[in-house]
């Protein structure tokens, strides 16, 4: 599935070239002349990875990739930085600024295809799936939850109680449902089993435990209204 791609370069020429390689990859391009008409556009469409020339007019390039760090929206945006200058103290200062990687001109359009390839596929390895209800917020790929940043331990039970009932907000669960989700079909205790479980849960996510509402005769639900 392409991405979102943004490029700043105000030579035409060189910023119609990148766009018809990356168009080629079915990327998503928008291109601009200016880094003011980037930052703009960003507000508006989130990119997956921008590319920027240092020297600009108006803001510089370099300038413009502190403004995105700045901004907790792009901070883990990948950012690829062109530059005509190749010393060595002109590459420090672009990644200073906060840029991934950079090119110099004149470059080889597939090097930077390599480089926007990397850089994405970065990205996606980085990419952690969460959960997150007010205060609450489970990494569901380590399977660790976190109350006001604070880590809270859970049994395998409450952990799986808690994102059967997130994954249901606002829905009433009744004590069956969540007997035979989470304990299986073949259980046969008593339905008090439930009402523990939600005790310690509660417990143990401290003030998100009131999220956590007992609806009388039914079940459970859970909602930070």
């Amino acid at each position: 599935m392409g991405k979102n791609i943004f490029i700043t370069e105000d030579d035409e020429s060189i910023r119609a070239l990148i766009k018809v390689a990356l168009e080629g990859y079915d990327h998503n391009v928008y291109d601009f002349e200016t880094a003011e008409e980037a930052l703009e556009m960003a507000e508006k469409v989130k990119p997956d990875l921008a590319i920027f020339d240092i020297m600009l007019p108006g803001m510089q390039g370099t300038e413009a990739v502190k403004k995105l760090r700045q901004n907790d929206k792009f901070k883990k945006l990948p950012i690829i930085i062109l530059t005509a200058k190749d010393s060595e103290i002109d590459k420090i200062i672009g990644l200073d600024s906060g840029a991934d990687d950079y090119v110099t001109k004149p470059f080889s359009v597939m090097e930077l295809m390599a480089r926007v390839r990397s850089q994405l596929r970065r990205t996606e390895e980085q990419t952690v799936n969460y959960k997150e209800l007010g205060i609450l917020k489970i990494n569901t790929d380590t399977r660790e939850v976190f109350v006001n940043n604070e880590p809270a331990v859970l049994t395998f039970k409450e952990y799986e109680l808690l994102i059967y009932l997130i994954d249901n907000t606002h829905r009433v669960v009744t004590r069956d449902e969540l007997l035979n989700k989470i304990w299986g079909y073949e259980y046969t205790g008593e339905t008090r089993t439930i009402d523990i479980h939600i005790r310690t849960l509660r417990q143990k996510i401290g003030a998100a435990g009131e999220y956590i509402k007992t609806v009388r005769g039914m079940g459970y639900r859970i909602s930070k209204d």
